[in-house]
């Protein structure tokens, strides 16, 4: 292989491509990335052996060929070298991979051809077009709700699943950990389509490599027997992940407690409240990791305490309506909730102490998240006295 290639080109797919190599692993192809040249193009390969990322980027090929190289240091060494053009070649043995620009050279061990296996296809024919930011935001919507237990099964995975009813047809995209739930929905009748009816199931792992490589520009999605496929509008890059199989929980039976009547509902300026919490945290401890909320019609008060930083007590004028008196949550959990809100105010839809709380916004209509209260313990909640 010899191939002459712009390094600006380059470089950006190197980085995706090192970012899916394992840090640590026994098998060396799963450490390389691999450069095929053929025809007028470089093609940048690596895989973790679940994760599959492909590039093909313009190059001037003057002889053709595969070699794997050790990926992270050739990522590492492209990063640091100025703009300009790269020589890329093996060596006559095919044991070295040799870099060249101007002056500097560079020699890194090649990997065994053999070691290389070959990637799986993306699906042509039944693909639908995709915003990337769009799916980003999903992402970052559900993501923090998902279990990162991987022998959680189900609940450790992204769940999109098509829906219909008589208010039409819609994407609804969840994610669940035993105490928190989130969900988004959609609109698109493509991805509705492309949807098995059981829906489609990506493990936690594997979205955080996913948002890096998702850009502003709109992605192409296919989904096969068992993977699910990415590809840049060029055809440039290519991303794919492998789907799981899993039952995942029916969420219907919570989500409607939040439409009981008799539920009672706090109505609060989202900042307000996400400020006031931080304050709270402070008096947080590992043994009391809540903020506890004392209802009145105008208002209500936020306590904590802890055993060896003192107590902290402050009012924050909202809306009350029910019959619940008090209730504690996990300061850093409602904090992240509340993160993921864009409404100037937030609704907390209380079903119970110790039962799910729905969180809503005006202008988050689409997206919903529940929180699982604490238990209180009687001898450090908030009473009239202590004020």
């Amino acid at each position: 292989m010899f191939v002459k290639v712009n390094r600006d080109e380059i470089i950006e797919g190197l980085q995706k491509s090192a970012g899916i190599i394992p840090a640590k692993t026994g098998a060396a192809f799963l450490r390389s990335i691999w450069l095929e040249a053929e025809g007028a193009s470089l093609k940048i390969m690596s895989t973790d052996s679940s994760l599959e990322f492909c590039g093909e980027y313009p190059a001037q090929v003057e002889t053709a060929g595969r070699v794997g190289v050790q990926g992270r240091a050739f990522c590492d060494l492209a990063r640091n070298l100025p703009k300009g053009e790269l020589i890329i070649k093996a060596d006559a043995e095919g044991k070295n991979v040799l870099i060249e620009q101007g002056r500097r050279k560079y020699k890194l061990p090649a990997n065994e051809p053999e070691w290389f296996q070959p990637f799986a296809p993306f699906p042509e024919g039944d693909t639908v077009f995709w915003s990337g930011d769009f799916l980003h935001e999903v992402i970052e919507k559900i993501g923090f709700c998902i279990s990162e237990e991987d022998s959680m099964e189900a609940i450790a995975c992204l769940y999109l699943k098509p829906e219909q009813d008589a208010a039409g047809k819609r994407i609804e995209v969840c994610g669940l950990n035993g105490h928190q739930f989130a969900m988004f929905t959609f609109v698109n009748d493509d991805i509705f389509g492309l949807l098995p009816r059981e829906g489609a199931l990506i493990q936690r792992k594997y979205l955080s490599e996913l948002k890096k490589w998702l850009g502003a520009d709109e992605i192409e999605l296919a989904l096969g027997e068992k993977r699910m496929f990415l590809r840049t509008g060029d055809h440039r890059e290519t991303f794919s992940l492998p789907l799981s199989f899993y039952q995942y929980p029916n969420y219907q039976g919570f989500l409607s407690k939040l439409k009981d009547p008799t539920a009672s509902r706090l109505t609060v300026n989202r900042l307000e409240l996400i400020d006031t919490l931080e304050r709270i945290l402070i008096f947080n401890t590992e043994s009391n990791r809540c903020t506890y909320f004392l209802f009145s019609p105008g208002e209500v008060v936020l306590y904590s305490q802890g055993q060896d930083v003192g107590t902290a007590q402050e009012p924050l004028a909202a809306t009350y309506q029910g019959d619940l008196q008090r209730i504690a949550f996990p300061t850093k959990n409602l904090m992240e909730i509340l993160s993921h809100y864009a409404s100037e105010e937030v609704t907390l839809t209380l079903t119970g102490a110790e039962a799910p709380c729905g969180v809503s916004g005006v202008k988050d209509q689409n997206y919903n998240v529940i929180i699982m209260p604490m238990m209180i313990q009687e001898e450090t909640y908030y009473a009239e006295e202590n004020a």
